[in-house]
């Protein structure tokens, strides 16, 4: 049973105060008093929400209680109880006292009971309210926090100089960049796991006009398709079980913004059905809703599957591909942009020297040349985690050294090219990009539009990496077969 409202009653007249209790107690707790004093002993140690107090009392009127009350409890409500010729005591009272509202003697116990419930419904209300404020400005100072921090961290982290690449395949993308970044135009980057995509995305979205909007991510390959649905588009409370409340999807939470939709190549037709829908109509259907929400979002996804192969084997609707790719962007896989690779383990060094503290003064000669010549599967991520691995494993004041990275890695474990690891770091670059060019010319029987393709360089760019290693031959005329 919920606790009755507490109300305290002071009159010096017991009789009086006996009347009131009468009149309260079926739906109050009366706590009576028979001062001025008493009563104000009685606020310092109970949380009253009503006071009812006689005026005409010897030892302390009831104005003068009341301003002396609104020091230690100012939210209860305060009734005065007066007698018709105290005019002058009910116009200090409202003046001074800052009365709620005023009696006059004799009362009816209805109107008293119905004064006394309206009393009580306005301190809850009172209380009620400076609850929310307090909740909205908790509210408020936390999320300009978050909105101060993630601006912070867009422009420190998703700027183009973070991006790292002097290649001419990494000229390639920033150039796409470049172009797509003004437009609401939607884009699908593509590539092999741990080339950056998301990284690219975020680039995308906080050097656009979108920046100061939201930018959400969803992993389309971590959810069933139930769930899926639920987390991109919402729900209504009992859409299915478990749906205990109602809850915004990330399009509607990304309104104005950006959403990444990273494996997009692993969703199933019905998903597709649904998300085709929304790029068509710019509107989603929360899961057991009966209307539409209309969102303006731009989308950017993300596969390292071929998404047409998908398509022509019946596995990825063709009308959903053609809405998601728009705008394609392709991020070379680490071996085939070589020359990034003293750039890139250069800035994961200072990350992780910065970040475990630790005072590394650079990558040898040895171990740099390991790093030229490994296959790296898991591109850039990878990268990153064998220099945060030796950087972990290295000692203090000292550089990284060969001995200090995975096994995998190191020359002569499968997939690693047996390359000369003589000469100076240039000598070796250029050694391993000439061994990859030639690789790609025989697979595709010397067709340089295909083999540029597949190194992620232009057909021009090609042309001139071949002209500089002087590799025109009777194979590889550099004319198209």
């Amino acid at each position: 049973m919920a606790e009755k409202p507490k109300i305290l009653a002071v009159d010096d007249e017991q009789p009086s105060l006996n009347a009131i209790y009468r009149t309260l107690r079926r739906e109050f707790d009366v706590i009576q008093s028979l001062s001025g004093i008493s009563a104000l002993e009685v606020l310092k140690s109970q949380e009253v929400e009503v006071i009812l107090a006689d005026q005409r009392m010897p030892e302390m009127t009831g104005v003068e209680f009341f301003r002396r009350a609104i020091e230690i409890q100012p939210d209860a409500v305060r009734i005065l109880i007066t007698g018709y010729t105290d005019i002058e005591a009910t116009i200090q009272a409202i003046n001074e006292g800052q009365i709620y509202y005023y009696i006059n003697k004799p009362w009816e116990p209805e109107e008293l009971r119905l004064i006394v419930r309206r009393a009580v419904e306005r301190y809850r209300l009172v209380k009620e309210n400076q609850r929310l404020i307090e909740e909205l400005k908790e509210a408020n100072r936390r999320l300009e926090e978050e909105n101060i921090l993630l601006h912070r961290e867009a422009e420190k982290h998703y700027e183009f100089e973070n991006i790292i690449g002097q290649s001419e395949a990494m000229q390639e993308v920033f150039r796409l960049m470049r172009k797509v970044i003004p437009t609401d135009t939607t884009v699908l980057i593509t590539g092999e796991t741990g080339t950056g995509k998301e990284l690219i995305a975020r680039a995308i979205h906080y050097n656009g006009p979108r920046k100061h909007k939201l930018f959400v991510t969803q992993n389309c390959a971590a959810l069933p398709d139930t769930l899926l649905e639920s987390e991109l588009f919402g729900h209504t409370r009992g859409a299915f079980t478990g749906a205990v409340t109602d809850k915004k999807g990330l399009f509607e939470i990304a309104d104005g913004g950006t959403i990444f939709l990273d494996e997009i190549g692993d969703t199933s037709p019905a998903f597709q059905q649904r998300l085709l829908r929304v790029l068509q109509e710019g509107e989603i259907r929360p899961l057991g809703a009966a209307k539409t929400i209309k969102v303006n979002v731009r989308v950017i996804s993300a596969t390292n599957r071929d998404l047409y192969s998908l398509v022509r084997a019946g596995k990825f609707r063709e009308d959903l591909y053609y809405r998601l790719n728009v705008f394609q962007i392709n991020v070379p896989p680490l071996r085939e942009r070589r020359e990034d690779i003293p750039l890139l383990a250069e800035h994961f060094l200072k990350k992780y020297r910065r970040k475990l503290k630790k005072n590394i003064p650079g990558i040898d000669r040895e171990a740099m040349k390991v790093l030229l010549t490994a296959p790296f599967p898991g591109n850039v991520r990878e990268l990153e985690n064998e220099i945060e691995r030796a950087v972990t494993l290295a000692d203090e004041g000292k550089p990284l050294t060969a001995d200090l990275f995975s096994l995998r890695i190191q020359p002569g474990s499968a997939g690693t090219p047996l390359v000369p690891l003589e000469g100076s770091l240039k000598e070796i670059v250029e050694s391993i990009e000439r061994q990859l060019i030639l690789e790609k010319l025989n697979e595709f029987r010397g067709n340089i539009t295909h083999a540029a393709r597949a190194l992620g360089l232009s057909r021009v760019g090609l042309q001139k990496k071949i002209k500089r290693y002087n590799l025109r031959g009777p194979k590889h005329s550099g004319e198209e077969s």
